[in-house]
């Protein structure tokens, strides 16, 4: 069913795409904003019309392995614990860079949120772990602290009943409690770089154990300006043999810090950079003189095609309004930014991934990376200032083929 703004108030215009009101362009012919300006210089305003695509059907860009889930060349432990959680097939980003991980091969790896990616280095890295280098071990440095449980529960998952261990290690939780969970024994460390940095200047972590290094969502550990702290991290990492990179976008700004990591990386595209998912509905709502963004946002939610939304707001403020309104008027919300502790961002999470709410607001680095399937419609409640942004906010619908929609508010 598709949501059409009710004409009868404030004569408000329907927002399905018309001819006259939206254009479907190609994002491959559009600017992104300058990557290394955007900290010295506020970004020019995008386009209304880059957030402007029809979606492509998913089985016209469906990816299927030509090998299954029991025919990776991996330890037949790793095999059944991935067949316990129902995986079939590989998919495109595990399938291309399995082997190169494999084979201890530097790598970057390019594809959009939803696709695998954490799959894609936990499977290889675990059965090396098993097989190749039983003394090595894993760092995993992660954006932001959702992504960073996330990981540890898909690496606990993957490693069931292998005796291989992980510490995660994320601000807002108690720092003597990290430091003793650094004196069990354990082969993959998963962290935020703030505290992976902390641990290291309590002298809690030994980076010279480390072999091998993983960079998850590399763009917006960069977009985070966490240059520095990953520069610190790599210098104390002196048997450093393997160097893994994800990221969902690909900046030329980025390639001088790349170059710096690591030496002939195998790199593998499964999309093109800076393109947004081909399976997304992407409009806009233009907001007119007079007319609040909060009447707007619950007339859509109220309909019943708006089934798991998740709204994007720019600040932590803006983020605790829309929840408060919300809630107010009987929507059934919950909100996550920086200000909120831990334990209440995983139990709004949990929250939302079970549909116990219809809504969840949050500010762009806590839904980073967030992992919430079937989430039916992004919101942007301000128009994103950058392109990277924008595709990493509507990246958590549509997910691995799936079909969604991403509206955005346009004054």
């Amino acid at each position: 069913m598709e949501y059409k703004r009710n004409p009868r108030r404030r004569n408000k215009k329907n927002f399905s795409h018309s001819k006259k009101e939206t254009a479907v362009i190609s994002h491959r012919n559009k600017e992104t904003a300058n990557f290394s300006n955007r900290k010295k210089h506020k970004a020019r305003e995008l386009s209304p019309e880059s957030f402007v695509r029809k979606a492509i059907p998913a089985e016209v860009t469906a990816y299927r392995a030509e090998r299954l889930i029991p025919d990776l060349p991996v330890d037949v432990s790793i095999i059944t614990n991935l067949k316990k959680k129902g995986y079939e097939l590989p998919t495109e980003i595990q399938d291309r860079t399995l082997e190169a991980i494999l084979e201890g091969r530097n790598l970057i790896g390019l594809a959009q949120t939803g696709t695998g990616k954490t799959g894609a280095f936990l499977i290889p890295l675990i059965h090396n772990l098993l097989r190749k280098d039983s003394s090595g071990h894993v760092l995993v440095i992660s954006p932001t602290r959702e992504l960073a449980l996330q990981t540890d529960a898909e690496f606990r998952s993957i490693a069931f009943g292998l005796k291989l261990f992980s510490t995660c290690l994320i601000g807002g939780t108690s720092v003597g409690r990290d430091i003793d969970k650094l004196r069990k024994p354990g082969q993959i460390v998963i962290g935020t770089p703030g505290r992976l940095a902390d641990m290291v200047r309590q002298g809690a972590l030994d980076l010279r154990r480390f072999t091998v290094l993983v960079l998850d969502e590399f763009d917006r550990l960069l977009d985070m300006g966490f240059a520095p702290e990953i520069n610190r991290l790599v210098e104390g990492m002196s048997r450093r043999s393997q160097t893994v990179l994800f990221s969902a976008t690909e900046d030329k700004s980025q390639r001088k810090i790349i170059d710096g990591l690591m030496e002939n990386p195998h790199i593998v595209r499964v999309r093109p950079g800076n393109v947004s998912a081909d399976s997304i509905e992407q409009e806009i709502v233009t907001v007119k003189d007079g007319e609040k963004k909060i009447d707007i946002l619950l007339e859509m939610v109220r309909d019943d095609s708006f089934e798991k939304v998740l709204v994007f707001a720019d600040t932590r403020r803006g983020v605790s309004r829309i929840c408060r309104d919300l809630r107010r008027a009987g929507v059934t919300a919950d909100e996550i930014h920086g200000d909120k502790s831990q334990n209440y961002r995983i139990k709004a999470l949990e929250s939302f991934r079970n549909r116990k709410i219809k809504v969840l607001v949050a500010t762009d680095v806590a839904a980073r990376g967030l992992d919430i399937s079937h989430v039916s419609h992004v919101i942007n409640f301000q128009q994103p200032r950058d392109m990277e942004s924008y595709i990493h906010r509507i990246g958590r619908t549509g997910r691995a083929g799936a079909s969604g929609r991403a509206i955005t508010f346009v004054n």
